[in-house]
């Protein structure tokens, strides 16, 4: 069975970083923009980390220009986020989530979770819950805000 351990993400500083260093914790991912009407929920991303980090939650933000909201380099993106949000959790180099050069790690949630229509990402900040298994949990939409997904998360922390 394939699970998250499976894949790895070049982070923004260009280290790799393989995810199987992430087994046995709780995962949030989602691809971002900085040019978004979504944008803020960076905010809100942090405080999920911040508030369940030490009972085992990461979450990865996947930059992506793939909607045209994300023009920056890794760089600027990078500081962007921590200066206007504080972003702390990890980011990784912009990548593409649909398609055929689509991150591996993105064909695989979109094909453990489907969405409405298809499985295909509709918009920045579609967001994946990985449990403590590696298995996908759930698939959130961008107008999902994530205090709103502090259950599910608590849920598969307790798991």
């Amino acid at each position: 069975m394939t699970t998250i351990a499976d894949f790895s993400m070049t982070r923004n500083d260009g280290t790799e970083q393989p995810l199987a260093e992430l087994e046995g914790k709780v995962v949030v991912v989602v691809n971002t923009a900085s040019s978004c009407g979504f944008t803020p929920q960076y905010e809100g991303l942090e405080q999920l980390y911040k508030q369940y980090g030490e009972q085992g939650l990461v979450v990865l933000g996947f930059p992506s220009d793939q909607f045209k909201q994300e023009t920056g380099d890794d760089a600027a993106i990078a500081e962007f986020c921590q200066v206007n949000y504080g972003v702390t959790f990890p980011l990784s180099k912009k990548v593409a989530v649909n398609g055929k050069d689509a991150h591996p790690l993105f064909q695989w949630l979109r094909k453990e979770k489907g969405g409405i229509l298809g499985d295909a990402i509709k918009w920045n900040f579609t967001k994946f819950l990985v449990g403590r298994d590696g298995a996908v949990v759930k698939r959130y939409a961008p107008t999902v805000e994530p205090k709103d997904m502090a259950a599910d998360v608590e849920r598969a922390l307790a798991a």
